[in-house]
């Protein structure tokens, strides 16, 4: 036994699961300098690290003894990032501890609150939970951490991502202070290493984390996809590695849904997490995966946090990660073990870059390719039909007469064709992928050399231009016959009514076709549709391409034949014949037509303004007066002459005050007086 420093109880677990040979990050906790230390560690996960810290703490909560007494207050805290975590540390110190008579009771988030309540109040050795969940317990009183001899923080970077700052420090602050706490974390950030000086005495420092850069037992593959094929290549990558357990890991809960419908209805067997399932619809979710009734899974980053799968030999990055980290946790779900596994990314054009950024920053050296086509899926169907363990059981004698019955009945041809038919019909189809020309290019490999030149005609085309001629726009580039090779219209179902434009349409384009924007010609924005040209070297793939709707942008695009003149823009329109413009001297008759004409026509004795006499102004200055003027009076002296008023003004007579007989008020003792009757009142 390599354990030597276990006690004989947990040897025995140990044995019983196969636990021979430790991992590297259970030889550090387990060494003498650790001995009854406060530990910093930093591994990956699937490292062991569960049954690392259950080895380390076991000499402080057993203290010499085989087995447990009676449980009472707790001896060991556990804290963990998600509820599957929680659950999986749960199982693990269970029957690590089996054989010592440890008591673990879990406690995390979508749990009946009340049962946990009553499982702390029969007491506990070992309590496991989140966050949340033991606060809860601590701040209601429910439990008792007085007794306490260790505190363990797994995934504490995870925790800290998630913001539960807050609460581990709670939970450090209440509990004695002459706990052990050790601290375990794939990557030790700053907020890591700040926590544990703060909370932590001395701590042996450890760390496991691999040299070759991630897992050693983890193969990283990187697929070049087109934009509008990643549901595709999860089906063709699914059908092409027949893993007995998949996770595919999307980055939003919409996008989970939406890849669970799509592999539903291509004959999966799928089941999804997320943060808004319940807890029971999770363990149910995970239960079906580990007894074969469920075979790919798909989940976000946090969901999926602390998943222990059995036979989970691949894992597929449907969408990239955010981070190297988040892709180490994300691929850490298999190779766990001494296992082999699989981790695929999914690459569009537009995020090489960043994928090839993430595998520096993880250290990993991927295999670049191409997602699977149709035909290489066919052929492993038919070896993997040929090496079926159907064809290596023993025959009953019921299986020998029907066998008998058939071939009696059928030729030996027809009896294979129908075994074909039916082991094809269990199995999803594969999806047909785009060519392997265009969708591994990116705008990456088509762009040339940084510090080259490309040469002419190839890429943008440098023709020589004259000093009086205007420079050209990538609006007004060389029309069909300038394109070198020759090249072919589109139309996308979008004008200027809805405020297209070349600055966001020339990405679109290229991101749509997989194409790069010198290999598009003019663009010509209309009133409900824009008509673009496109080289003729690209244009197949780019139909092809475009051919299906994007979920972005859910702009129909499709080949046309000769583009459509040019609109004349900016110009203004020519008038309409029923609509007349009637001068004062009653021009535009002669050309409007008859029907118009009789509308609008003069009455007799009419007139035109312009003819009619007009009145000789007045001069009163001098000159001719009209009979019976009379000039305006001045204003001073038409006043005088007449009053402002008919009848004078009449004023109010004078106001007296009537004589008073009584005495004038006290106003200064009239307030006690009102308070002495009130009291007398009352």
């Amino acid at each position: 036994m390599t354990f030597l420093t276990t006690s004989p109880p947990l040897a025995r677990a140990l044995a019983e699961r196969n636990y021979n040979d430790p991992t590297p990050v259970q030889t550090a906790v387990l060494a003498p300098a650790a001995a009854g230390r406060d530990l910093l560690v930093s591994a990956q996960t699937g490292s062991g690290k569960t049954v690392a810290y259950g080895l380390a703490i076991a000499d402080n909560l057993l203290d010499g003894a085989e087995r447990f007494e009676r449980a009472a207050a707790p001896l060991a805290l556990v804290v963990a990032p998600t509820r599957e975590l929680a659950l999986q540390v749960h199982r693990e110190l269970a029957w690590l501890y089996q054989y010592a008579g440890a008591r673990v009771v879990s406690c995390v988030g979508g749990m009946d609150p009340r049962a946990e309540m009553r499982e702390l109040q029969a007491g506990a050795h070992i309590v496991v939970g989140t966050p949340g969940r033991l606060c809860d317990h601590l701040r209601r009183g429910r439990l008792d951490v007085s007794e306490l001899k260790a505190v363990v923080l797994d995934e504490a970077d995870e925790m800290l991502d998630l913001g539960f700052r807050e609460d581990m420090e709670f939970i450090l602050k209440t509990t004695p202070a002459t706990r052990r706490t050790l601290l375990f974390s794939a990557t030790l950030p700053r907020g890591i290493v700040a926590l544990a000086k703060q909370y932590q005495s001395q701590a042996f420092r450890v760390e496991v984390a691999g040299t070759e850069g991630g897992h050693a037992d983890i193969e990283y593959r990187a697929i070049r996809i087109a934009p509008s094929d990643g549901e595709h290549a999860v089906v063709n990558v699914l059908r092409f590695f027949e893993s007995p357990s998949t996770i595919v890991f999307c980055n939003t809960r919409n996008a989970v849904k939406h890849l669970q419908t799509s592999l539903l209805e291509r004959g999966f067997s799928v089941v999804a997490l997320s943060g808004e399932l319940t807890q029971n619809e999770r363990t149910m979710a995970l239960q079906s995966l580990r007894d074969g009734r469920a075979r790919v899974c798909v989940a976000t980053d946090v969901a999926a946090r602390g998943i222990d799968l059995p036979n989970l030999d691949l894992v597929i990055h449907a969408d990239l990660p955010n981070d190297a980290e988040v892709m180490q946790h994300r691929s850490g779900r298999t190779g766990r073990a001494g296992r082999k596994g699989v981790s695929v990314l999914l690459v569009p054009p537009a995020r090489k870059r960043r994928a090839e950024l993430l595998l520096q920053l993880a250290g990993i050296e991927a295999v670049w390719g191409v997602a699977p086509g149709a035909d290489e899926i066919k052929a492993l169907d038919q070896q993997r039909m040929l090496g079926d363990a159907l064809f290596a059981e023993a025959a009953t004698e019921d299986d020998l007469v029907l066998a008998r019955t058939l071939l009696a009945e059928r030729s030996a041809e027809d009896i294979a064709v129908a075994l074909a038919r039916l082991y094809r019909a269990r199995l999803p189809s594969p999806e047909d992928i785009l060519d392997a020309a265009d969708r591994g290019r990116s705008r990456d490999d088509r762009a040339p050399a940084k510090g080259a030149r490309a040469p002419r005609g190839e890429g943008r085309a440098h023709e020589p231009r004259s000093r009086d001629e205007p420079p050209r726009s990538h609006k007004a580039k060389p029309g069909k016959h300038g394109m070198e090779g020759g090249s072919v219209w589109f139309r996308a179902a979008i004008g200027r009514k809805k405020n297209a434009e070349a600055r966001w349409l020339l990405p679109m384009i290229c991101r749509r076709g997989g194409i790069d924007k010198h290999e598009i010609g003019s663009i010509r924005i209309l009133d409900t549709t824009t008509e673009f040209e496109i080289a003729a070297s690209a244009a197949d793939s780019f139909a092809a391409l475009v051919r299906r709707p994007d979920k972005e942008d859910n702009i129909r695009i499709e080949p046309m034949g000769e583009p459509s003149a040019a609109e004349p823009r900016f110009e203004k329109p020519a008038p309409r014949r029923d609509a007349l413009t009637v001068s004062a001297s009653g021009a535009g008759f002669d050309d409007a037509p008859p029907e118009a004409a009789k509308l609008h026509r003069k009455p007799e004795g009419y007139e035109p303004r312009a003819e009619r006499p007009r009145p000789k102004p007045f001069d009163f200055k001098g000159g001719d007066k009209p009979a019976g003027f009379k000039p305006r009076a001045d204003g001073d002296a038409a006043r005088k002459a007449k009053p402002h008023y008919d009848k004078p003004f009449q004023t109010r007579p004078d106001f007296v005050k009537p004589p008073r007989d009584e005495k004038p008020r006290d106003y200064a003792n009239a307030s006690k007086k009102n308070k002495a009757k009130k009291k007398n009142r009352g």
